[in-house]
């Protein structure tokens, strides 16, 4: 629980959540290069950012200050749970949360499918340092809080802000690897976009989140084991079993349409017969990945739609907190 005072009266609570990443990290004064990530913490965060304070009351938690590579489950446990306990509280009206931009997308699909609420959830990040020139950390953050605090929000699930644009949390991948609009949902497009701290929305995600999801990780301490297998010319299919003996399930980041060799298809059907579930995924950016009479002729054999292969990999972990049955899984992957 957190006491809420508000400092101005009639804005909206907002919580930030602190994960660290390149948002707050540190380096030399102007360089984009060789900094550390995760070194300033919420307090410091946020008093960077220009009136802020006009915009919503803010209360930070610091719930890690890490390098997103080294975000764990446990950290998506700790936030989704902490989202979910302090949502029940009618003085908060949203939340933000600071990443790391490498996995940022992962975590967002998660809480999508996890966080029991309405309220607005936000996550962004920044792809430069706080100390570089020009740096990107402190507009998104202030247009993540805005997003957070306007009604017009409710019920779009958790969704990504980044260089004006607003994502969905299923849909959004990181597409560059130093440009500051480095994110965007490549077929699907943005739900919309911010304008200084003014949200104009024009989409909406039609899947499964939040408060219509089955998923519930309340008393969880940890999730099934999930391995993604990257498929190349000549790879040895003996991958899929060395992954399978560590894994409750495993998804194959495929050529094209989401396919791999006849060698490959023949390792699937021992991992059948070990009750290991197989998504159908694609090292592709964008297309959709449907039912093959000659790819999936194994049951265990499942598309991914349109899911990359690390969301993928993040849905069939959660669908094996439902069921362990293959059918199952498949119908989970064509409602999500």
């Amino acid at each position: 629980m957190i006491t809420i005072n508000p400092k101005k009266p009639g804005l909206k609570n907002i919580i930030i959540l602190a994960t660290g990443g390149t948002i707050a990290g540190t380096g030399e004064e102007g360089k984009t290069t060789n900094y550390q990530a995760g070194n300033l913490d919420i307090d410091t965060l946020v008093s960077s950012v220009s009136n802020i304070d006009k915009i919503a009351n803010i209360y930070g938690e610091q719930i890690a200050n890490v390098d997103s590579n080294d975000i764990t489950i446990d950290h998506w446990l700790t936030l989704a749970n902490k989202i979910n306990e302090l949502s029940k509280q009618d003085d908060i009206d949203g939340f933000v949360i600071t990443h790391g931009t490498d996995t940022l997308e992962e975590t967002a699909y998660f809480l999508d499918l996890t966080v029991k609420t309405n309220k607005p959830v936000v996550i962004t990040g920044a792809m430069r340092p706080s100390t570089a020139t020009s740096a990107d950390g402190p507009l998104n953050l202030y247009q993540s809080v805005a997003l957070a605090a306007s009604e017009l929000s409710i019920g779009h699930g958790c969704m990504v802000v980044f260089s004006d644009g607003i994502y969905s949390g299923r849909n959004v991948q990181k597409v560059n690897t130093f440009k500051t609009n480095a994110f965007n949902s490549i077929e699907f497009g943005c739900l919309g976009y911010m304008r200084d701290n003014v949200p104009y929305f024009f989409n909406k995600s039609i899947k499964p989140h939040t408060v219509d999801s089955q998923f519930d990780i309340s008393g969880l301490n940890k999730l099934p084991v999930v391995s993604i297998a990257y498929f190349n010319i000549d790879a040895d299919p003996l991958i899929l079993d060395y992954l399978a003996e560590r894994s409750e399930g495993v998804v194959i980041a495929g050529a094209g349409s989401g396919t791999f060799s006849s060698n490959w298809l023949n390792e699937i059907k021992n991992l059948e017969e070990k009750g290991i579930p197989v998504v159908r995924s694609s090292r592709i950016g964008s297309g959709i990945i449907l039912r093959d009479e000659t790819m999936d002729r194994y049951i265990n054999c499942i598309p991914s739609y349109t899911l990359s292969p690390p969301k993928a990999r993040i849905l069939l972990s959660l669908a094996l907190t439902k069921t362990k049955d293959f059918s199952e899984i498949g119908k989970i992957f064509s409602e999500y």
